[in-house]
């Protein structure tokens, strides 16, 4: 059993322990899903440079919880929904890789869309 399929094990047997799953229809997980995203976002608003840089160091244990809050809600939504997330994961990124190619992306940021 892969470490993902372990995560996804362990966040199911929390739900079901907790007789959750039947408020787990796959919008008010989504809306669950960008709210926590959301909570990682406010910890970086309104900071930047050196700021930003104390305040991570400062703050790691906070910000990884609502990273794992977010990442509850992806292996939910991806076990729940029958998708296999290292695929999805590995079909994406190589459909990312066409869109940006090395030899034209490389240290570059902007919207593939864009002519460079």
């Amino acid at each position: 059993m892969s470490d993902l399929q372990k995560m996804t094990e362990a966040v199911k047997a929390f739900r079901d322990a907790r007789n959750w799953q039947q408020f787990h229809n796959p919008k008010d997980m989504a809306l669950s899903l960008v709210l926590e995203a959301t909570e990682v976002l406010e910890h970086f608003q309104w900071k930047n440079g050196d700021e930003l840089k104390m305040y991570v160091e400062e703050h790691k244990e906070e910000i990884g919880d609502e990273l794992a809050d977010v990442l509850y809600w992806v292996l939910m939504m991806s076990h729940d929904l029958g998708i296999d997330l290292q695929e999805a994961h590995a079909r994406k990124l190589e459909k990312t890789a066409k869109k940006y190619p090395i030899e034209k992306w490389s240290g570059r940021a902007g919207k593939w869309s864009e002519d460079v």
